[in-house]
């Protein structure tokens, strides 16, 4: 098999998920990751659909489940912790035949990861800086370890991509900025916890939430509105701190102590909600896949499982055009192209209903969320939403579709 030595940049969903099916697929994937071990931080993703679908041809859905929660209710509360709207979240069970769950981002890039750990080469601590394109192949610079050359190059390496900088050009000429900041953390032994409830509070353009996990431990998200896209390096926390302080310190609820738990935390996710867009998701013998190509933005519910889908197909027209990498790259592209645009379309429809900017926007969305108790309602309003218009191909391999990882 020609163009077999493929590498990934990034060790998140869409890296490891990419770098299972090349393996199944008879290619030899090279992982490699700028942190120094694999990421754990993150917050709750609700996960179904064609994502769900190939994390069990992945073997994954026992490990899913045994980690994952069963959230009972999506709850918002006013000032003095009083429900204001909100849902049973069976509903999303019960719309999607039971094959809904919800979990940490973090744990699923865990679990993906194990999967291919000690199966394909991996680079911790180190990152790309060059990217020089031939006939033969693409020769690769890295930040620590030698240059080497790859037939093949693919950027998973996340909304901020390297890679997507280097054979593409700026973020800012991809980047759709909606409007909104995220910052996410997890502390030990914070009270209350309101087990199985996803405990949401909210002042116009301004959201933050707390979900009780395992070992006493407590996940917070803060969404907050922001006209300008704040500049801020990932590493400096301090800078972060400050941001999140000045949007909430007079938030009211439990925000002050929540702020107090964010003080003592050394480690934050913290980025802006953007989108990317992009013409072509491919150039020459580089490749994106998940949020490098098509970030549908943090707000959209989906992120992950659209990343690993992308990581399914890409093999899988790579091994169906064999030695010719730009032909599998465009039928990639023409598969999921149409599903991809209608998702970020809805996403950045959602954005403003996710954290409206008004008093009177949360008094209707706290409306139509204590509306879905309805019965048949949420599946008039949601069904459409929750299934995935895209039929996930079938693709033959050396270890076919389902199979796992073998051990070389």
């Amino acid at each position: 098999m020609k163009n077999r030595s493929i590498l990934i940049s990034g060790i998140g969903i869409s890296g490891p998920t990419l770098a299972y099916w090349l393996d199944a697929r008879g290619f030899r994937p090279t992982l490699v990751e700028r942190a120094p071990t694999l990421r754990s931080g993150g917050y709750i993703i609700d996960f179904w659909g064609l994502g769900y679908d190939i994390a069990e041809r992945m073997g994954l859905l026992p490990a899913l489940k045994a980690e994952g929660y069963d959230i009972s209710e999506l709850r918002f509360v006013n000032d003095h912790g009083r429900r204001v709207g909100g849902f049973g979240v069976n509903v999303f069970r019960s719309l999607t035949g039971g094959r809904y769950l919800s979990l940490p981002r973090g744990t699923l890039a865990k679990l993906i990861y194990k999967k291919v750990e000690g199966r394909c080469e991996t680079l911790f601590d180190d990152g790309i800086t060059g990217i020089e394109q031939s006939d033969g192949g693409v020769q690769v610079t890295f930040e620590r370890a030698p240059a080497r050359w790859f037939d093949l190059v693919v950027g998973a390496d996340g909304l901020h991509s390297a890679v997507r900088e280097l054979a593409f050009g700026s973020e800012d000429r991809f980047e759709k900025y909606l409007g909104y900041i995220v910052a996410a953390f997890e502390v030990e032994g914070y009270q209350p916890r309101n087990e199985g409830v996803y405990v949401s509070y909210a002042v116009p353009g301004k959201q933050v939430a707390r979900f009780a996990t395992r070992d006493d431990r407590t996940l917070f998200l803060f969404v907050f509105a922001a006209d300008d896209r704040p500049l801020v390096e990932p590493h400096n926390k301090a800078v972060q701190k400050r941001l999140l302080h000045a949007a909430f310190d007079d938030a009211g609820w439990e925000c002050p102590q929540i702020l107090l738990a964010l003080d003592a935390c050394d480690e934050i996710y913290f980025d802006r909600v953007s989108q990317i867009r992009m013409n072509s998701w491919s150039n020459g013998r580089v490749a994106l896949v998940g949020d490098a190509a098509f970030c549908p933005s943090l707000l959209a519910g989906q992120g992950a499982a659209l990343a690993m889908i992308a990581a399914y197909v890409l093999p899988g027209e790579l091994a169906k055009n064999e030695g010719q990498p730009e032909t599998a790259y465009r039928r990639y592209e023409e598969r999921l192209r149409t599903f991809i645009s209608d998702k970020q379309k809805a996403a950045e429809g959602f954005a403003r209903s996710f954290a409206p900017k008004t008093r009177l926007g949360l008094f209707f969305r706290n409306q139509v969320t204590n509306a879905l108790t309805i019965p048949g309602l949420a599946k008039l309003a949601m069904g459409r939403s929750l299934m995935d218009g895209l039929k996930l191909p079938n693709y033959s391999g050396p270890h076919g579709d389902a199979a796992p990882v073998q051990h070389r």
